[in-house]
Protein backbone atom coordinates (compact mmCIF):
# COMPACT_ATOMS: atom_id res chain seq x y z
CA UNK A 1 0.00 0.00 0.00
CA UNK A 2 1.38 3.85 -1.12
CA UNK A 3 3.48 5.65 1.57
CA UNK A 4 3.81 9.48 2.53
CA UNK A 5 6.74 10.43 0.42
CA UNK A 6 8.24 12.03 3.69
CA UNK A 7 11.81 11.01 2.12
CA UNK A 8 11.24 12.57 -1.49
CA UNK A 9 11.19 15.88 0.19
CA UNK A 10 14.20 17.99 -0.21
CA UNK A 11 14.57 20.36 2.89
CA UNK A 12 14.00 23.74 1.88
CA UNK A 13 10.87 22.49 -0.19
CA UNK A 14 6.83 21.69 0.17
CA UNK A 15 5.17 18.95 -1.47
CA UNK A 16 1.01 18.53 -2.42
CA UNK A 17 -0.27 15.21 -3.52
CA UNK A 18 -2.95 12.23 -2.58
CA UNK A 19 -1.90 8.88 -1.51
CA UNK A 20 -3.38 5.69 -3.43
CA UNK A 21 -5.38 3.87 -0.60
CA UNK A 22 -6.81 0.56 -1.89
CA UNK A 23 -8.99 -0.11 1.18
CA UNK A 24 -12.25 -1.83 0.81
CA UNK A 25 -13.66 1.45 -0.39
CA UNK A 26 -10.20 2.55 -2.36
CA UNK A 27 -10.01 6.58 -2.43
CA UNK A 28 -7.44 9.26 -2.73
CA UNK A 29 -5.84 10.66 0.34
CA UNK A 30 -4.67 14.14 0.22
CA UNK A 31 -1.57 15.45 2.20
CA UNK A 32 1.49 17.86 2.38
CA UNK A 33 4.50 17.83 3.68
CA UNK A 34 6.20 20.62 4.48
CA UNK A 35 9.97 20.68 5.08
CA UNK A 36 12.14 23.13 6.84
CA UNK A 37 15.83 23.88 5.94
CA UNK A 38 16.83 23.05 9.12
CA UNK A 39 16.53 20.07 11.40
CA UNK A 40 13.54 19.56 13.77
CA UNK A 41 10.77 17.49 14.91
CA UNK A 42 7.67 15.96 12.58
CA UNK A 43 4.48 17.00 13.43
CA UNK A 44 1.81 15.77 11.68
CA UNK A 45 -1.80 17.44 11.47
CA UNK A 46 -4.93 15.23 10.70
CA UNK A 47 -8.47 16.49 10.30
CA UNK A 48 -11.23 15.36 8.61
CA UNK A 49 -11.73 12.41 10.73
CA UNK A 50 -15.15 12.89 10.95
CA UNK A 51 -16.11 14.07 7.40
CA UNK A 52 -18.33 16.95 8.39
CA UNK A 53 -16.50 18.87 10.96
CA UNK A 54 -15.86 21.12 8.47
CA UNK A 55 -13.46 24.20 10.60
CA UNK A 56 -11.19 21.62 11.56
CA UNK A 57 -10.78 20.74 7.85
CA UNK A 58 -10.56 24.71 6.54
CA UNK A 59 -8.21 25.07 9.43
CA UNK A 60 -5.85 22.28 8.15
CA UNK A 61 -6.18 23.42 4.37
CA UNK A 62 -4.40 26.85 5.63
CA UNK A 63 -1.78 25.49 8.13
CA UNK A 64 -0.55 23.39 5.26
CA UNK A 65 0.67 26.54 3.57
CA UNK A 66 3.26 27.60 6.49
CA UNK A 67 5.93 28.01 4.12
CA UNK A 68 9.07 26.13 4.21
CA UNK A 69 11.58 28.85 4.94
CA UNK A 70 9.33 29.58 8.03
CA UNK A 71 10.06 25.87 9.98
CA UNK A 72 12.39 23.81 11.29
CA UNK A 73 12.08 20.36 11.34
CA UNK A 74 9.05 18.82 9.11
CA UNK A 75 5.29 19.70 8.96
CA UNK A 76 2.64 17.14 7.26
CA UNK A 77 -0.83 17.75 7.14
CA UNK A 78 -3.65 14.78 5.94
CA UNK A 79 -6.74 17.68 5.80
CA UNK A 80 -9.79 15.12 4.57
CA UNK A 81 -8.43 11.82 6.45
CA UNK A 82 -12.07 9.96 5.54
CA UNK A 83 -12.73 11.10 2.13
CA UNK A 84 -15.73 9.31 1.90
CA UNK A 85 -17.41 10.78 5.28
CA UNK A 86 -16.48 14.33 3.94
CA UNK A 87 -18.36 13.79 0.35
CA UNK A 88 -21.64 12.22 1.46
CA UNK A 89 -21.49 15.24 4.55
CA UNK A 90 -21.74 12.06 7.12
CA UNK A 91 -22.01 13.14 10.79
CA UNK A 92 -20.15 10.54 13.66
CA UNK A 93 -19.58 8.00 11.36
CA UNK A 94 -18.39 7.05 7.67
CA UNK A 95 -21.27 5.67 5.25
CA UNK A 96 -18.79 2.59 4.03
CA UNK A 97 -19.19 0.58 7.21
CA UNK A 98 -21.21 3.05 9.21
CA UNK A 99 -18.62 3.07 12.15
CA UNK A 100 -16.63 5.95 14.02
CA UNK A 101 -13.66 6.01 12.55
CA UNK A 102 -12.68 8.04 15.68
CA UNK A 103 -13.06 4.92 18.01
CA UNK A 104 -10.92 2.16 15.46
CA UNK A 105 -7.84 2.93 16.57
CA UNK A 106 -5.09 1.62 16.03
CA UNK A 107 -6.57 -0.38 13.74
CA UNK A 108 -6.65 -3.47 11.96
CA UNK A 109 -5.74 -4.15 8.76
CA UNK A 110 -7.82 -7.46 8.26
CA UNK A 111 -11.09 -6.05 9.41
CA UNK A 112 -13.65 -3.38 7.90
CA UNK A 113 -13.02 0.06 5.80
CA UNK A 114 -13.13 2.34 9.31
CA UNK A 115 -10.74 -0.63 11.18
CA UNK A 116 -8.50 -0.53 7.80
CA UNK A 117 -7.78 3.44 7.49
CA UNK A 118 -7.33 3.52 10.97
CA UNK A 119 -4.41 1.14 10.96
CA UNK A 120 -3.29 3.10 7.57
CA UNK A 121 -3.28 6.46 9.66
CA UNK A 122 -1.60 4.78 12.76
CA UNK A 123 1.98 3.25 10.95
CA UNK A 124 1.65 5.79 8.51
CA UNK A 125 1.22 9.30 10.02
CA UNK A 126 1.19 8.74 13.70
CA UNK A 127 3.93 6.57 14.33
CA UNK A 128 6.59 8.25 12.38
CA UNK A 129 5.60 11.40 14.32
CA UNK A 130 7.25 13.70 17.14
CA UNK A 131 3.94 14.82 18.02
CA UNK A 132 0.42 14.48 16.75
CA UNK A 133 -2.41 17.04 16.50
CA UNK A 134 -6.15 16.06 15.43
CA UNK A 135 -8.42 18.95 14.21
CA UNK A 136 -12.18 17.96 15.01
CA UNK A 137 -15.20 20.53 15.70
CA UNK A 138 -18.60 19.80 16.41
CA UNK A 139 -20.32 17.72 13.66
CA UNK A 140 -22.92 18.93 11.73
CA UNK A 141 -26.01 18.79 14.34
CA UNK A 142 -23.49 20.01 17.06
CA UNK A 143 -23.06 23.44 18.85
CA UNK A 144 -19.60 23.05 20.63
CA UNK A 145 -17.31 25.24 23.21
CA UNK A 146 -14.20 24.62 21.82
CA UNK A 147 -12.01 22.37 24.39
CA UNK A 148 -8.49 20.29 23.44
CA UNK A 149 -8.10 16.72 24.71
CA UNK A 150 -4.87 15.38 26.13
CA UNK A 151 -4.24 11.69 26.83
CA UNK A 152 -4.27 11.80 30.83
CA UNK A 153 -1.23 11.03 32.85
CA UNK A 154 1.06 11.96 30.05
CA UNK A 155 3.08 15.26 30.45
CA UNK A 156 4.41 15.52 27.21
CA UNK A 157 0.68 16.15 25.97
CA UNK A 158 -0.74 18.11 28.86
CA UNK A 159 2.19 20.66 27.74
CA UNK A 160 1.30 20.46 24.27
CA UNK A 161 -2.24 21.36 24.86
CA UNK A 162 -1.65 23.72 27.40
CA UNK A 163 0.82 25.83 24.10
CA UNK A 164 -2.02 25.16 21.73
CA UNK A 165 -3.95 27.59 23.41
CA UNK A 166 -7.42 26.64 23.96
CA UNK A 167 -8.37 27.19 27.84
CA UNK A 168 -10.51 24.25 28.35
CA UNK A 169 -8.69 21.20 28.47
CA UNK A 170 -9.74 17.73 29.09
CA UNK A 171 -7.61 14.91 30.01
CA UNK A 172 -9.10 11.30 28.50
CA UNK A 173 -8.43 7.97 29.16
CA UNK A 174 -7.33 5.97 26.18
CA UNK A 175 -9.45 4.04 23.83
CA UNK A 176 -9.80 3.68 19.86
CA UNK A 177 -9.17 7.31 19.02
CA UNK A 178 -6.50 8.84 17.11
CA UNK A 179 -4.49 10.12 20.64
CA UNK A 180 -4.93 6.78 22.21
CA UNK A 181 -2.78 5.35 19.59
CA UNK A 182 -0.34 7.91 19.41
CA UNK A 183 -0.09 7.63 22.93
CA UNK A 184 0.72 3.94 22.64
CA UNK A 185 3.97 5.06 21.16
CA UNK A 186 4.79 7.56 23.46
CA UNK A 187 4.15 10.26 21.23
CA UNK A 188 2.86 13.72 22.51
CA UNK A 189 -0.40 14.26 21.15
CA UNK A 190 -3.58 15.81 20.86
CA UNK A 191 -6.97 16.37 19.92
CA UNK A 192 -8.54 20.10 19.67
CA UNK A 193 -12.14 21.11 19.02
CA UNK A 194 -13.60 24.26 17.54
CA UNK A 195 -16.48 25.14 15.61
CA UNK A 196 -19.90 23.03 14.80
CA UNK A 197 -23.20 22.71 12.85
CA UNK A 198 -21.91 22.63 9.54
CA UNK A 199 -20.20 25.74 9.73
CA UNK A 200 -16.37 27.16 9.05
CA UNK A 201 -16.28 30.48 10.95
CA UNK A 202 -13.28 32.47 10.43
CA UNK A 203 -13.04 33.02 14.52
CA UNK A 204 -13.32 29.18 15.03
CA UNK A 205 -10.36 28.20 11.89
CA UNK A 206 -8.31 31.17 12.93
CA UNK A 207 -8.54 29.27 16.96
CA UNK A 208 -7.57 25.97 15.32
CA UNK A 209 -4.76 27.00 12.97
CA UNK A 210 -3.14 29.85 15.36
CA UNK A 211 -3.24 26.89 18.09
CA UNK A 212 -1.14 24.44 15.73
CA UNK A 213 1.15 27.44 15.12
CA UNK A 214 1.43 28.03 18.52
CA UNK A 215 2.14 23.90 19.16
CA UNK A 216 5.26 24.90 16.59
CA UNK A 217 6.62 27.20 18.38
CA UNK A 218 6.79 25.20 21.88
CA UNK A 219 8.19 22.33 19.57
CA UNK A 220 10.81 24.83 18.27
CA UNK A 221 9.68 24.53 14.53
CA UNK A 222 8.51 27.91 14.44
CA UNK A 223 10.16 31.38 15.68
CA UNK A 224 9.22 32.78 19.01
CA UNK A 225 7.19 31.25 22.36
CA UNK A 226 3.63 30.63 22.40
CA UNK A 227 2.00 33.98 25.02
CA UNK A 228 0.56 31.97 28.14
CA UNK A 229 -3.00 31.36 28.61
CA UNK A 230 -4.72 30.37 31.56
CA UNK A 231 -6.37 26.96 31.15
CA UNK A 232 -9.17 25.18 33.43
CA UNK A 233 -8.47 21.52 33.36
CA UNK A 234 -11.98 19.55 33.07
CA UNK A 235 -11.41 16.22 35.37
CA UNK A 236 -14.99 15.08 34.97
CA UNK A 237 -16.99 14.64 32.24
CA UNK A 238 -21.13 13.85 31.92
CA UNK A 239 -22.32 12.45 28.49
CA UNK A 240 -26.19 12.95 28.45
CA UNK A 241 -28.07 10.24 25.54
CA UNK A 242 -31.01 9.82 24.76
CA UNK A 243 -33.02 6.98 25.77
CA UNK A 244 -35.84 7.23 23.09
CA UNK A 245 -36.13 8.00 19.60
CA UNK A 246 -38.06 11.92 18.99
CA UNK A 247 -37.91 15.12 18.92
CA UNK A 248 -35.35 17.21 20.32
CA UNK A 249 -36.03 20.12 21.88
CA UNK A 250 -32.92 21.77 23.79
CA UNK A 251 -33.06 24.42 26.27
CA UNK A 252 -29.57 25.15 26.00
CA UNK A 253 -26.87 25.04 23.66
CA UNK A 254 -24.00 26.20 25.84
CA UNK A 255 -22.89 27.46 28.97
CA UNK A 256 -22.81 27.08 32.54
CA UNK A 257 -25.10 24.46 34.31
CA UNK A 258 -25.95 23.26 37.62
CA UNK A 259 -26.45 19.79 38.80
CA UNK A 260 -30.36 19.34 37.83
CA UNK A 261 -31.01 21.98 35.62
CA UNK A 262 -33.65 21.32 33.13
CA UNK A 263 -31.81 21.29 29.92
CA UNK A 264 -34.50 20.15 27.75
CA UNK A 265 -37.31 17.39 26.60
CA UNK A 266 -37.39 14.46 23.71
CA UNK A 267 -41.30 14.28 22.46
CA UNK A 268 -43.30 11.77 20.08
CA UNK A 269 -44.54 13.70 16.96
CA UNK A 270 -47.93 14.82 18.96
CA UNK A 271 -45.91 16.61 21.60
CA UNK A 272 -45.83 14.13 24.47
CA UNK A 273 -42.98 14.11 26.34
CA UNK A 274 -40.99 10.64 26.13
CA UNK A 275 -38.22 12.18 28.21
CA UNK A 276 -36.68 14.79 29.98
CA UNK A 277 -33.22 15.93 30.61
CA UNK A 278 -31.46 17.76 33.30
CA UNK A 279 -28.25 18.52 34.38
CA UNK A 280 -26.05 15.22 36.51
CA UNK A 281 -23.59 17.73 37.48
CA UNK A 282 -22.53 21.63 37.94
CA UNK A 283 -20.16 22.26 34.98
CA UNK A 284 -19.92 23.77 31.32
CA UNK A 285 -21.37 22.54 28.18
CA UNK A 286 -18.60 21.44 25.77
CA UNK A 287 -21.40 20.18 23.25
CA UNK A 288 -25.13 20.17 22.50
CA UNK A 289 -27.06 18.35 19.99
CA UNK A 290 -28.96 20.98 18.09
CA UNK A 291 -30.87 18.60 15.66
CA UNK A 292 -34.70 18.16 15.75
CA UNK A 293 -34.32 14.75 14.91
CA UNK A 294 -32.92 12.50 17.49
CA UNK A 295 -32.29 8.75 17.74
CA UNK A 296 -32.04 6.04 20.37
CA UNK A 297 -29.04 6.28 21.90
CA UNK A 298 -27.89 9.51 20.37
CA UNK A 299 -25.59 12.36 22.42
CA UNK A 300 -27.48 15.19 23.81
CA UNK A 301 -25.08 17.11 25.75
CA UNK A 302 -21.37 16.88 26.73
CA UNK A 303 -20.95 18.52 30.08
CA UNK A 304 -17.23 19.19 31.86
CA UNK A 305 -17.00 20.04 35.40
Amino acid sequence: MSEIPFSTVKPGSSLNGYVRLELDAPFDLPYTVVKGEKPGPMLVVTAGIHGAEYASIAAAVSIARIPASEISGTLVVLPIVCMPAYLARSIYSNPVDGKNLNRQFPGDFEGTFSQQLAAWITENAIQPASAYIDLHGGDMIEALEPFTIYPEQHPESLALAQAFGISLLVAAAPGGTTTSAARASNIPSILAEAGGNGLWSKEDVNLLEHGVRRAMQHLGMLEGNPEPVACTELTKFAWLRSEIAGLWYPKQRLGQVRKGQDLGVITDPFGKVLQSVVAPIDGTILFSVTSLAIGYDDPLYGIGA
